[in-house]
């Protein structure tokens, strides 16, 4: 029983994961982030921004002077963002750029006025902003967008999608606690943004009362009775006793959070800005990623004649732009042709290699046979000898004559010595720096030579080779002095 209930349990856990997740991936997400060098007031504007779209948006998006707009499109897909909004900085003015991805378009905004959150707060005497009211997301209320005029449709178009839907008949009151407000000047054409902070409190009651349902219990110790209080409702601040009006008051349908928020009963709708506030001026609207046709500009205004031209211009730049990408991609295959052409010639080349090796390793070597039959021819005039007791005949074991004849020319020759009157004369009549009949004297040879880097002895007198038969015995002597020496 206990393991039914507790598979019953982890089904249900999945369920609703997947739900959670289901209804995640379903709602619009979005990433605000600047272009370009746009100073502190402008970095805090944007840091505001992302806590308006919270909890929809990438609250730590990290963003680097190298990366370009096709970066964040390319990351957008796979993490499910759907619109940007991106803020920029020029000489004269703020820009904000509003686009949907992956096709746009995208609406470009000049930002007249704004004010950041702390400026707000500070304006202000009470302020009502916590942590709880940005685990949902705000309620989007758009004022006097149903004017004619594509421009207008198109801005509240994009700026309805830029927020999750409302069923009005499954919507919970108490995720709602924040909103957005949008109203449009059609004389001046300016848009109003503002972001309050939503508060709902029971009305029909006197200040007193309405002080007793409060967490904070007043101070009554100048009250004789506690009816003064209910009465009277002395000691409250005027902040304290907001006025309301028909403008505000509502009957809830379900019970709101909050001490007397009760459905079917009356409650007053109070709003407290937080910021932050901009005002916006629509400049243009564009196809695409802010790379198409431009469909409206607030500034220039095109004749039909201008419009078509410009059509054509685009027209001819993508057909050129499609011929070059086709062309590549047909360069891109003939490369790739001939690179397999190259490898399947030089797999062929390795297999060929391969199997000549093979054969040649097969084949055997005429010499190895020669020296085999040698060998074996030596081994037959053993055994003739041992079997018979006399030595073969010679036409008997051709192959061992012939091994016994190569043996003998392999042998190395003794060299005799020469006779040092000898070798001095064929030393001296080789010499190559004899010049003439009488050629140069000893000490000039010697130069030369010690001059062309020959080595010294160890006491660095003499060098090597000028003395080339240093006598050693008396009769050696006589001899170098009666017949070397005349020759030189």
């Amino acid at each position: 029983m206990g393991k039914s209930k507790t598979k019953t349990q982890k089904k249900a856990r999945e369920e609703a994961h997947q739900v959670a997740e289901h209804a995640y991936r379903s709602v619009p997400h979005s990433f605000v982030f600047h272009r370009g060098q746009i100073g502190k007031n402008v970095g805090q504007l944007v840091m505001d921004m992302r806590r308006v779209m919270q909890p929809f948006t990438a609250e730590s998006l990290k963003v680097r002077k190298r990366n370009v707009l096709k970066d964040f499109a390319s990351v957008a897909g796979p993490l499910g963002v759907s619109h940007f909004i991106i803020f920029g900085k020029t000489p004269n003015s703020v820009t904000m750029r509003v686009t949907r991805l992956p096709k746009g378009p995208m609406l470009y905004f000049k930002v007249l006025k704004y004010s950041l959150v702390k400026d707000v707060i500070s304006s202000l005497k009470k302020h009502r902003m916590h942590e709880q009211q940005f685990t949902h997301h705000p309620l989007l209320i758009l004022s006097n967008f149903g004017m004619d005029g594509m421009h207008v449709k198109l801005m509240a178009t994009m700026f309805q999608h830029m927020f999750p839907s409302i069923n009005v008949q499954r919507v919970n009151l108490n995720d709602i606690k924040r909103c957005v407000l949008l109203h449009f000047n059609s004389e001046s054409q300016e848009i109003q943004f503002r972001h309050y902070s939503l508060k709902v409190v029971p009305v029909g009651m006197s200040r007193g009362v309405k002080k007793l349902m409060l967490e904070r219990f007043p101070n009554m110790n100048k009250f004789e009775d506690i009816s003064e209080l209910l009465m009277k409702g002395a000691n409250l601040s005027e902040s304290e006793a907001e006025p309301d009006g028909d403008y505000n008051i509502t009957e809830l349908p379900q019970i709101y959070s909050g001490r007397g928020n009760m459905a079917s009963q009356q409650s007053a709708v109070r709003l407290t800005e937080v910021g932050p506030r901009m005002t916006l001026q629509l400049i243009k609207i564009q196809e695409g990623m802010g790379d198409g046709n431009i469909l409206y500009h607030s500034l220039i205004t095109k004749t039909e004649e201008e419009i078509q031209e410009i059509l054509k211009r685009k027209e001819a730049q993508v057909k050129k732009k499609g011929e070059r990408q086709k062309q590549q991609e047909q360069n891109i295959a003939e490369k790739k042709a001939k690179r397999d052409e190259h490898k399947k010639k030089s797999l062929e080349g390795i297999k060929r290699k391969l199997a000549e090796a093979e054969e040649d390793s097969e084949v055997e070597d005429p010499g190895a046979q020669d020296d085999k039959a040698a060998v074996e021819s030596d081994d037959d005039v053993e055994y003739y000898r041992q079997a018979v007791g006399e030595e073969p005949d010679e036409d008997m074991f051709p192959s061992a004559k012939k091994r016994r004849r190569s043996e003998k020319s392999h042998k190395p020759t003794k060299k005799g010595k020469l006779s040092p009157v000898a070798s001095s004369k064929e030393t001296f009549s080789k010499s190559p720096n004899r010049k003439g009949a009488g050629g140069q004297s000893r000490d000039r040879m010697g130069k030369d030579r010690h001059g062309k880097g020959w080595k010294k002895s160890k006491d660095e007198k003499t060098t090597f080779g000028k003395k080339k038969f240093p006598p050693k015995s008396r009769d050696e002597k006589n001899v170098w002095k009666e017949k070397v020496l005349p020759q030189i």
